[in-house]
Order: structure tokens, then sequence, then C-alpha cells
């Protein structure tokens, strides 16, 4: 019998599917059809920071910093009354979901300020979270922000709710640091359980017959998991903190790349969007057949064999792969 167990976030796990935060996390029968269909842990929806400003009044001020935009400009912020649920609503989920399922319920924070609305990670705690997966959104549109200030932005919002709560704490990031490898260093050492590799930067299109900008939301398919292999190959034993692949895990194959790479879960959205909840069994069984073929015992057993540290060649992973790439492509 194989053992698909794995740790993550110091919470084991009976196998490496973890559902990512999306729509279907809103529904506590999507809950515990997770649960029945194979998921190891479920990161509920975010809660967001703009939501609990709403509250407390705070977003009639962000409102007014941008009216002498003119008269539509108020019509970009999203109504987040009507877009998630609030924060009383989203606390008692958590309870409800913890009632529901027996598997780990991973909360979901999602913003870039440091204020009052931090304070709601030690009330997730307290409604039954497991773990808490900070989700930092940031797009640093401003000339007048440096790289530091960006990076201290992060570090600081991390260090904050690790000071806030007891149970872990996953940071979920973009690869956009020109640094990332000392980032992820300074992440863990700010407090950071975890790490989740990466956020995908929702970017507008434009309406050619409204000339207006409208949002854009594009399922992620297996092409997008190369980026996440490669960072989490490249940072396989330097951090202490457990990895996580997000974004483009949609195949058995998939998952087990993520795995030799040396994520320790991998995270579903766009897969079970597209393919409903109950592809979780398939491609567990998938991935638990290629395991079989293989001859290995368990998940552990692979978990970070093509890690740079672990190959022949790590140069592979580096510049001096650079020009073999290139050449390698045979123009039709």
């Amino acid at each position: 019998m194989i053992d698909l167990s794995t740790k993550y976030l110091g919470l084991k796990l009976r196998n490496p599917l973890v559902v990512s935060a999306s729509p279907l996390c809103k529904d506590i029968t999507n809950l515990r059809n997770m649960e029945d269909c194979g998921a190891s842990a479920i990161v509920l929806h975010s809660l967001f920071e703009e939501q609990i400003n709403i509250e407390t009044h705070e977003l009639d001020r962000f409102l007014w910093d941008g009216s002498d935009l003119g008269a539509e400009s108020t019509t970009i912020f999203p109504d987040l009354g009507q877009y998630n649920i609030g924060p009383d609503a989203y606390l008692e989920h958590i309870r409800q979901a913890k009632q529901t399922v027996s598997i780990p319920v991973i909360a979901s924070l999602n913003g870039v300020s440091r204020g009052g609305w931090v304070s709601y990670a030690r009330e997730m705690q307290q409604a039954g979270a497991d773990a808490i997966e900070l989700n930092v959104y940031f797009i640093p549109a401003e000339p007048g922000s440096s790289s530091d200030d960006i990076e201290k932005l992060y570090l600081d919002l991390v260090a904050e709710i690790r000071k806030t709560v007891t149970i872990p704490v996953a940071v979920k990031v973009g690869p956009y640091f020109s640094a990332f490898a000392n980032m992820a260093q300074r992440l863990e050492a700010a407090g950071a359980n975890g790490i989740v590799l990466f956020n995908r930067f929702y970017q507008p299109d434009f309406d050619l017959e409204s000339l207006e900008v409208k949002p854009t939301v594009t399922l992620s398919n297996s092409s997008e998991l190369l980026l996440r292999l490669h960072w989490t190959a490249m940072l396989n034993g330097q951090l202490h903190a457990d990895i996580a692949i997000t974004g483009g895990v949609h195949t058995a194959e998939d998952v087990v790349k993520s795995m030799m790479a040396g994520a320790k879960v991998t995270m579903l959205a766009s897969a079970l969007l597209r393919n409903g909840i109950g592809y979780l069994r398939p491609l567990l069984n998938q991935f638990e057949a290629w395991l079989e073929r293989r001859e290995y015992d368990s998940v552990q057993q692979m978990q970070g064999s093509m890690s740079q540290k672990n190959v022949p060649n790590p140069k592979a992973f580096q510049r001096s792969n650079y020009m073999r790439v290139l050449s390698s492509y045979a123009g039709k």
C-alpha cells in the first residue's frame, strides 16, 4: 500500500491534493464533496481587507481619495458588500466548515496594508481555522515606491500576522521580486511557516465596443506550472518553510512534477472550476497509479528528488542552461 500522506504547515495530510481558495469554497455542501472526493485540506475563499474596512467605515476614505478622477471613478471599485460574505459571516463559515469536514480548514486573509483588519487573523483562529493563508495581492504602480518599500510591506504584514496567531501561517505571493530566493528566506524569517507559489495577477482587458476597461478571469493551464516548478526546485533545501504550488496543476503528472520539485502540497482551483469537484477522485487515482507503476513506496520518497540540490546537473536551473534552451529550438 502506497503511503500518499504528506505534511504541510505541521499538518499531516492524507495526500498532496489541497483545494485552493475559489468561489467553490463558499458552499458548505461543496466542502463536504471535496473531502469525499479525496481533498486532504481546503483553503477557504478569501476575506478581503476591503470587506473588513467597509464595516469600520474606512472604505469611504478610499472612495473619496479618488473622487477627483471623475464622476465614474467610483465604478472601478467592486460592490464588496455583494462580492463576498462579510467578516462575521466568514467566521461563521469557518465554524460550520470545521463541523462539516474532518480535514484541515485553512482560512484565507487577503490584504496589503497594515491596519486593524489584521486582527481578524486571531478571530479566524478562534473560529477554528487550522491555519491561515495570507494572500498579499498588490500591484506596485506608484513610481515613488521602491523595491525596498514593497518588500518591507510584505514582511511587516507577515510579521504582524505571526504575532497575532499561534496557528501556522502561509503567505501566498507573486513571482515578481528582483531576488525571489532572498525574499523567500526573509518571509520565512518574518514568521511564515509556508510559502505558496504563486499568486496569479489578473489583468484587465479593453472592451473596444464600450471603450471600457473590463475585468477578465482566465483559468490556468498546465503550462503555468513551469515557473512554479523552477522556483520550488531552486528553493528546496534552502528553506525550512513548506512550499505549496498553486496555479497550473491540472493532471496527475503535474502533481508528480510538483512533488519531485520539492513541494509539500499542490493546490487546485482552475482544474475544479473547469471539471467539477468530482475531478479530484480520478486525479488522485491517477496519481496513485503513477507511483505504483514506478514502484514508489510513498510520496515523501519522491519529494525533492528533482530539486536543484538532488539532480545530477544542478546548473540546468541556472544561466548555463539558457543558451542551450535557445539553441535547441528549431524554427519552422
